[in-house]
């Protein structure tokens, strides 16, 4: 597991997006966050879950989080215009961007991936993704200290058989935090980093490995110690850099 001890108030006064918060790694990051001080903009298609959240970080007595639902997949730009207005005039800025969301898809050779499912894909977990950080990136220069964090995969760092659209989309969310990694160096209080979370006992990862046994695998909030890392000011100047979780 990744060795970092994060201080109590590690991440206080910062205003923090999670993607696909209302489950899973995003949940988790989402209350970790906020347990360490963080207003926390929860990201995701299903209300009801993100309302759960919302009201988990609310019981624990931790900054008012605030629930965003939004369709990464049918989003249109204007939204995404509407999404960084909104944050702005709220918020005034914003201090992290944690891109946890993504589908899998189906885990079938190439041949037989149907060029709807590849897009459907590709639509989730790397035009939504590159939608929001380009949007966002205006909001993420006003803060003094940002960081954007990318999730990425093992099947994103070498190609497996099977894994066409998810492994693919995941080479291009390297690709995209490398890019913009190189833009910000320099120039901006901004730092591009990426994460794999490895086997990590989630419903997506019961989807892929259905014959697996999940207690093998540590809970999302075991994995939690490089999500706060990077999203605090520990990892300042820490920029284009591949870390995985465990």
């Amino acid at each position: 597991m990744f060795d970092y001890s994060a201080r109590p108030e590690l991440l206080k006064d910062r205003v923090i997006l999670v993607t696909g918060a209302g489950r899973g790694i995003g949940a988790a990051a989402a209350k970790t966050y906020a347990a360490h001080g963080a207003t926390v903009l929860l990201l995701g298609k299903t209300e009801a879950n993100l309302t759960q959240v919302y009201d988990d970080i609310e019981a624990a007595g931790h900054p008012q989080p605030a629930v965003i639902p939004f369709n990464l997949e049918t989003a249109l730009p204007h939204q995404y215009d509407e999404l960084a207005a909104m944050i702005e005039t709220e918020f005034g800025h914003l201090d992290g961007l944690l891109h946890n969301a993504s589908i899998i898809g189906p885990r079938t050779p190439i041949e037989q991936l149907s060029g709807e499912n590849f897009m459907r894909v590709m639509q989730v977990n790397v035009n939504a993704m590159f939608m929001l950080t380009s949007t966002l990136l205006p909001l993420l220069k006003l803060s003094q200290d940002a960081s954007v964090v990318f999730t990425s995969s093992s099947v994103g760092r070498k190609g497996r058989a099977y894994w066409g659209a998810y492994g693919v989309s995941k080479f291009a969310t390297e690709g995209l935090m490398q890019t913009l990694a190189d833009e910000v160096d320099g120039v901006a209080p901004v730092r591009s980093n990426s994460i794999n979370p490895g086997g990590t006992r989630t419903s997506m990862r019961a989807q892929a490995y259905p014959g697996e046994n999940p207690l093998n695998n540590p809970t999302p909030e075991e994995i939690m110690p490089v999500y706060l890392y990077l999203m605090g000011p520990d990892s300042t100047g820490i920029n284009g850099q591949a870390f995985n979780a465990q």
